[in-house]
C-alpha cells in the first residue's frame, strides 16, 4: 500500500471518529446537531483532503457508526443523514479533483460551497421523494437546510478551508489531486 493511501485511510478513519465525537461534544446544547452541524465538518474535511472515495465512505460510516455507538442520529433521521453526508463526502472529493483556479484558498471555498449546496439538494430531494414524501415542503427544506443551519454553515466556511491549508502545510495531509493541480 502506498504511503498516500495509508495516510488517507488513517485520515478517513480519524474523520469517522470525529463524526462520532463532535456531535457528542455538542450534545449538551439544545438542537446543536441541526444548528451547528458537527457531523458535517469531518465528512467535508475528509472529502477535501482525501478525495471522493474516502469522503463518500466517511459520509456513510460516520452517521452509521455514531448511531450504533451513541444512538444518534436516531432511526428516523439516520437514512436521510447517510444520504446527505455521503453526498457531502462524494461532492467535496469530486470538486477537489476538478476545481482548479490556481489559488488554493479559492479552490477550497468553491469546492466547499459546491459540496454544501449540492449536499443540501440531495438532502431535500431524499426527504421530499423518499423519507418524508407528502409532508415535506419547500418551506421545511429552506428552514432546515439554510435558516436553522446558518451557524453551522458559517462555522464550516470559517474553519474548513483554513484547516485544510494548515494540515497540508504541516504535511499531515496532501492535496489528493496535487499532481493535476495548478496551485
Amino acid at each position: 500500500m502506498k504511503q498516500n493511501q495509508v495516510r488517507n485511510l488513517v485520515m478517513a478513519a480519524l474523520c469517522v471518529a470525529l463524526g462520532v465525537a463532535l456531535p457528542q461534544a455538542f450534545h449538551a446544547i439544545p438542537n446543536a446537531g441541526s444548528v451547528l452541524l458537527p457531523m458535517h465538518i469531518p465528512v467535508l474535511l475528509c472529502g477535501l483532503t482525501c478525495g471522493w472515495p474516502y469522503g463518500l465512505a466517511c459520509g456513510i460510516l460516520a452517521p452509521l457508526t455514531s448511531s450504533l455507538i451513541t444512538g444518534m442520529p436516531g432511526p428516523a433521521y439516520l437514512p436521510a443523514m447517510v444520504c446527505e453526508l455521503a453526498a457531502y463526502g462524494l461532492i467535496s472529493g469530486l470538486t477537489a479533483r476538478f476545481v482548479r483556479t490556481g489559488k488554493r484558498p479559492a479552490d477550497l471555498y468553491i469546492q466547499l460551497i459546491s459540496a454544501m449546496l449540492l449536499g443540501r439538494v440531495v438532502y431535500g430531494m431524499m426527504n421530499a421523494l423518499v423519507f418524508r414524501a407528502g409532508v415535506y415542503s419547500m418551506e421545511l427544506f429552506i428552514t432546515a437546510a439554510f435558516v436553522t443551519a446558518a451557524p453551522g454553515i458559517l462555522i464550516q466556511l470559517a474553519v474548513l478551508p483554513s484547516l485544510v491549508i494548515v494540515l497540508e502545510k504541516a504535511r499531515v495531509v496532501e492535496n489528493p489531486y496535487a499532481m493535476t493541480a495548478k496551485a
